[in-house]
């Protein structure tokens, strides 16, 4: 089993800045892509940005120059540095990772796993 959590979310004024943290633990052989999404209210949830272990990035349109996403691949964490914030990028912000799981000292199964979400509140 694979867990991930996240850290980093709060209140910031528009213009400001957050950095979102997330660490993977548990019984990983080894994490393919890990990422951010977020679901604001009344909305579906969202790409916002991932990262794969070679480090290629894909970014939403909405964050692009404005997000950096960067991975620990020795450490199994993933980070966003958010600026520039608008009142839009108010929303739950969730990490998630997949892979392969390990058991018994060798690679055992795929996994896909997700964060318990952080909020992120914009005010103008």
């Amino acid at each position: 089993q694979v867990q991930l959590v996240e850290s980093g979310g709060g209140l910031v004024q528009a213009g400001g800045s957050l950095r979102l943290s997330c660490a993977a633990s548990g019984s990983i052989f080894s994490i393919n892509v890990m990422g951010w999404y977020r679901q604001a209210p009344g909305k579906q949830r969202e790409l916002v940005a991932t990262v794969s272990s070679a480090g290629s990035t894909n970014y939403a349109d909405s964050v692009k120059g404005r997000f950096t996403i960067i991975r620990d691949n020795a450490k199994n964490t993933v980070s966003l540095q958010m600026n520039s914030l608008k009142d839009e990028d108010t929303a739950a912000y969730y990490c998630r990772a997949d892979g392969t799981s390990l058991r018994d000292g060798a690679p055992y199964a795929n996994f896909e796993s997700w964060g318990q979400g952080t909020q992120v509140t914009v005010s103008s």
